[in-house]
């Protein structure tokens, strides 16, 4: 029977040599995945807001490259509120945040099977009459230009053989990422290209497919996606999105396609996310140091004993546990001393003495 996971059959054969620019990729990427953990653990507290901003923008871009958009203004109610929702649009944006946050939380145990993918389509498809289900019809994709022509940019499988290619590439890519001769990440990728030349349902792959990018990087250990929205770089790269999904399927039905545009494309995205990731942290960081050392630099220009309130004016925009915690730290290392106790305590660098006039 002739294989319909065309990318993944052949990188299950032997995988062609990996283009430089690829090996680079990959390699900036493992080093972003070893940094993953140090950047969780530099601000915790403060990624809360990283992750329900990357909610809010994930469930609105993928929805809107598809042409499905909501008011600006009620984009944070139907995402994150529990407010009655007022048209279709707003159903389908609030059925990708549950759909997210389902991944979000329970990655580690949603394996990736035909009934995965189902449940995703009915998740961002709520109460339309073919959700959860595969396409009953062939179809066409096809591109409208300026001019007003219409032109077929590509035929997908049939729905007769789609059914039976949904589960093999679940099963092929499961069992090349189990085998570990091809670097993960280029599975990922082709599993998803092969994903969207099936075309597996009449209306909403695009959102489908991007929900298993995320739960797929989630199984290969990079959880970048909870902090920034991998479907708004790929929302803001939309036409290099099309245009090398474009490429890289012609003549894909044959098995003489080349890949390597989209899945190049898909690694420099997941890079500019880690970028993005560790700038945004950094940012964080780089804020609370600047904070601690203006407290520090209040501290040390104290020649008398003063009472924490007394750094308080002299810092102003900095919390009072964030001084609370440098009094802390000087008091280990013994560079200041603190008298009495409560909101009575006077603080004393060490080495300065009273002024008594």
């Amino acid at each position: 029977m002739t294989s319909q996971v065309k990318t993944l059959e052949i990188l299950s054969r032997e995988l062609p040599p990996i283009p430089t620019a690829t090996v680079w990729l990959l390699n900036d990427l493992a080093e972003y995945r070893g940094k993953q953990e140090l950047y969780t653990r530099q601000a915790p507290q403060r990624l809360k807001k990283l992750r329900e901003h990357a909610l809010i923008e994930s469930a609105v871009a993928s929805n809107r490259i598809e042409g499905v958009t909501v008011d600006r203004k009620r984009e944070v109610a139907v995402v994150m509120g529990k407010a009655p929702l007022q048209d279709r649009n707003e159903q389908e944006v609030r059925g990708y945040q549950t759909a997210l946050s389902w991944v979000h939380a329970e990655h580690e145990s949603i394996v990736e099977t035909p009934a995965t993918i189902l449940k995703f389509h009915a998740m961002t498809r709520p109460g339309t009459w073919d959700g959860g289900q595969f396409k009953e019809a062939d179809g066409e994709i096809i591109e409208k230009h300026p001019d007003g022509r219409v032109t077929v940019r590509f035929r997908p499988l049939s729905a007769k053989k789609t059914p039976d290619a949904v589960a093999r590439l679940c099963d092929l890519s499961a069992r090349l990422l189990r085998e570990q001769t091809i670097p993960p990440l280029i599975v990922w990728a082709a599993q998803n290209l092969d994903f969207l030349c099936i075309h597996p349902f009449r209306d909403g792959n695009g959102r489908v497919s991007r929900l298993l990018l995320l739960l797929s990087l989630y199984h290969l250990g990079f959880e970048g996606g909870r902090y920034i929205s991998l479907e708004r770089l790929i929302e803001q790269s939309k036409e290099r999105y099309y245009e090398t999904l474009q490429q890289s399927s012609q003549g894909w039905h044959e098995g003489r396609h080349d890949f390597w545009p989209y899945v190049n494309y898909l690694l420099y995205t997941l890079k500019e996310l880690y970028a993005e990731f560790e700038r945004r942290v950094g940012e964080r960081g780089a804020a609370r140091g600047e904070k601690t050392e203006s407290v520090r630099e209040a501290i040390s220009a104290c020649a008398v004993p003063f009472h924490i309130g007394e750094l308080q004016r002299r810092c102003p925009g900095v919390s009072l546990d964030m001084i609370r915690k440098v009094l802390k730290d000087l008091r280990k290392i013994g560079e200041v001393a603190c008298t009495g106790r409560g909101k009575h305590a006077m603080w004393r660098v060490m080495g300065n003495k009273p002024d008594n006039g």
